[in-house]
């Protein structure tokens, strides 16, 4: 559905910069120079409005089309468009770019392993998008040679009836009937919070029965799966929302598994497979301008003081304080989770940052100097 333009231009001001860019749907193992026509997917038009309609129809060519910009034996898949930022667009708005962006990322997919971009990714120009391939270049193909064949189905599973969940199974646990038999000619009756001690009971319970619900079905289908990456469940009838990585070879064998835990699961649970798709939950890339006060402190959150750091370096301090920081290591110790995390952050911002110096050898270093940032602020990594 277009932008309706009665309410309209105010509206479309806040996002639409006003200038044209390149839109980067993903990334591909290929060097060729190609065109992919778009005529199946939601125009750009139809999404956001272009600059005026006198422009819409001299480029509706160029709207209709996405192509390849090759760097050594990489590509991005691209379109021309108006340059918008996404994170304010209407949230109708941010849907409609969201079809338009999977579905040209999965029309690229039937004939090509393609590494998603983020949602929204813009670069002024081909030069630009040359730059982040090859900032990003070394992470790229590590990727895309870790994602070769494989394909994300996602699963989603839902309580047939919750109702029937919550009294044939939640409300059988001991505690709760213990307690609600407590209840019974209580003096002074049942009081607002004894409802609501119930209502925390039968949610604590019904989440547990939920999880190991869940836990059986990962665990049966991650026998057939690479790996798996729980999403959040978005409703209280949701047991499962997980994307599960694969060999695209192997996609019959997940659904004959995907069939079996369904007829185990026939009386309790309803079970949709999405799919297949690229790996957008395992390897999708984002393009950020680092922050040198954020470099600055991921190094010395790792006790590396030195100007110049190896990549070897940067492994064996997250290794050292993985070993001393670990909350499984120190269960006594307060806020030790918190210490982790911002461990493991400073150790991903420091590879991420690495990276994008170029460098070509493990044993090579890199400048932490404000001098060697400039020259390498802008990261491409893996989104979360």
């Amino acid at each position: 559905m277009p932008f309706p333009k009665a309410q309209n231009k105010r509206k479309a001001e806040r996002y639409i910069m006003d200038k044209m860019g390149k839109y980067i749907y993903g990334i591909i193992n290929s060097n060729w120079e190609k065109s992919f026509d778009l005529d199946e997917v939601v125009a750009f038009e139809d999404v956001y409005p272009v600059r005026s309609p006198a422009e819409v129809v001299e480029s509706s060519e160029t709207y209709n089309n996405a192509y390849t910009v090759p760097f050594q034996d990489i590509s991005a898949v691209v379109s021309d468009a108006e340059m918008v930022d996404y994170s304010h667009m209407p949230k109708d708005t941010l849907a409609r770019l969201l079809v338009r962006h999977q579905q040209v990322v999965e029309q690229v997919m039937a004939e090509h392993t393609i590494i998603p971009m983020r949602l929204g990714t813009f670069a002024d120009s081909d030069e630009e998008v040359r730059e982040i391939l090859a900032k990003g270049y070394k992470a790229i193909k590590d990727i895309l040679a870790r994602s070769e064949n494989c394909i994300e189905v996602d699963v989603v599973a839902t309580l047939k009836d919750f109702n029937s969940f919550l009294q044939e199974e939640v409300s059988q646990e001991d505690e709760i009937k213990q307690f609600k038999q407590s209840l019974i000619g209580k003096k002074g009756g049942v009081t607002v919070d004894d409802q609501m001690r119930v209502g925390i009971l039968v949610k604590k319970y019904s989440d547990k029965k939920k999880a190991e619900y869940a836990d059986r079905i990962q665990s049966a289908l991650s026998g057939v799966a690479q790996d798996f990456k729980a999403h959040d469940l978005m409703d209280e009838k949701m047991v499962l929302n997980t994307a599960f990585l694969m060999d695209k070879n192997r996609q019959k064998d997940f659904e004959q598994k995907v069939d079996h835990i369904n007829n185990k699961f026939e009386e309790k649970l309803n079970f949709r497979c999405i799919g297949p798709l690229p790996p957008y939950s395992f390897y999708t890339l984002e393009v950020k301008k680092a922050q040198f006060e954020e470099i600055d402190w991921a190094r010395k959150k790792l006790g590396l003081t030195d100007d110049f750091i190896t990549a070897n370096e940067i492994k064996k301090a997250h290794r050292r304080l993985a070993l001393t920081c670990h909350p499984d290591k120190n269960p006594d110790t307060p806020d030790m989770e918190n210490k982790f995390d911002d461990m493991t952050r400073a150790y991903r911002i420091l590879l991420d940052y690495y990276r994008a110096s170029n460098q070509a050898e493990e044993t090579a270093g890199c400048y932490f100097t404000e001098e060697a940032f400039e020259k390498n602020a802008m990261l491409v990594t893996t989104v979360g």
